[in-house]
């Protein structure tokens, strides 16, 4: 049984944020991921989607932001475990013996739950075979951009996803279709404005009202089949590529064992430290909740500053937590520079 001051469970941007916070503090950490990679949703789903709300820093995409953020954590103490599931928790005293789905077991004073939005499948279009051509002409996230170019794309939604990829394919590729069931977007209205100045140019082709009716090939992808919402009309449009944007089918999995207090399907913090019903267990980043909480990267960041906070005084009862500006701690200033070169 390894021994840690945190175990986290999930190691994508807040995951791993959390490792910097604990690092500062000289708290030690473990990461167990479900996921064959390190950067959750960010790598699994947008790596190459720019990110505008990270402070600081005008645009990054999912993957360079999760380089920066290990970057950012290489002078400290902890260790990755991918393809590693949490099976089951129990307390000990004070602490807490965690269990994994491959055996391992781990004693830790504090468990911090940073898995977005739980585990999570993209939803599938509601055809015979959906994933037939699935990464031969069929996705549900964009994983190389580059795969898209001088290529004719058909685009599923009317969400973020739909509207940001619509907007950034355009770029390079050789006609966008954009599809959906009503011309109203629940993405961004900036976004929804590019992507409407881009159908005046001629660069997307707008496809509303439709839905999906087929997914046409026998032995390659050759386009889909729509239905007009309205008529029931059908039209065929052939094309190299078409993405599916519908949203994600989200489950907690084992965390509904774990008798922590849920409110629509999230985890109940207060916003103190944001620490759950069980003393010891916190949760941060997306699969939280409480009054104002806003889904965004930046608010995780913030939660898991406070959570490490009270994570130390868990670890060091009666203590002072040693907290300091970063600009005037000579010791982790020279550690940083000595990583840095």
């Amino acid at each position: 049984m390894k021994e840690t001051d945190i175990l986290i469970i999930g190691a994508g941007p807040v995951g791993l944020f959390t490792v910097f916070e604990a690092g500062l503090l000289g708290l030690n950490c473990e990461l167990v991921d479900n996921l064959d990679k390190i950067g959750g949703q960010c790598i699994e789903l947008y790596p190459d989607k720019p990110i505008y709300d990270i402070p600081g820093v005008a645009n990054q995409t999912g993957k360079e932001h999760i380089e920066a953020l290990l970057e950012q954590i290489k002078p400290f103490d902890y260790n990755v475990h991918l393809n590693t599931r949490v099976e089951k928790i129990e307390p000990k005293e004070e602490k807490w013996v965690v269990k994994t789905n491959n055996g391992s077991e781990f004693l830790t004073h504090n468990i911090f739950i940073a898995a977005g939005a739980g585990s999570f499948e993209s939803r599938r279009p509601p055809v015979e075979d959906p994933d037939k051509f699935l990464g031969n002409g069929i996705e549900y996230a964009v994983r190389d951009k580059s795969k898209y170019k001088d290529k004719e794309i058909t685009i599923f939604g009317g969400g973020d996803s739909a509207l940001d990829w619509s907007v950034e394919l355009a770029k390079t590729a050789k006609k966008i279709f954009l599809v959906h069931r009503r011309d109203e977007f629940r993405g961004a209205k900036h976004t929804e404005s590019q992507m409407r100045k881009l159908v005046k140019e001629g660069k997307i082709e707008l496809k509303i009202p439709y839905v999906i009716k087929d997914i046409n090939g026998t032995d390659k992808f050759e386009g889909v089949n729509l239905m007009h919402f309205e008529s029931k009309d059908i039209e065929t449009i052939s094309c190299d590529e078409a993405l599916f944007f519908f949203g994600l089918n989200k489950q907690l999995g084992p965390i509904l064992d774990w008798e922590v207090e849920l409110k629509e399907k999230k985890i109940a913090v207060n916003t103190e430290n944001f620490q759950t019903s069980k003393d010891g267990i916190f949760a941060v980043g997306d699969i939280n909740t409480y009054p104002g909480k806003l889904d965004l990267i930046l608010c995780g960041f913030h939660e898991t500053t406070l959570a490490v906070q009270e994570a130390f005084k868990r670890i060091n009862p009666g203590e002072r937590v040693p907290f300091g500006y970063t600009t005037s701690n000579k010791g982790l200033q020279e550690k940083l520079k000595v990583n840095k070169n």
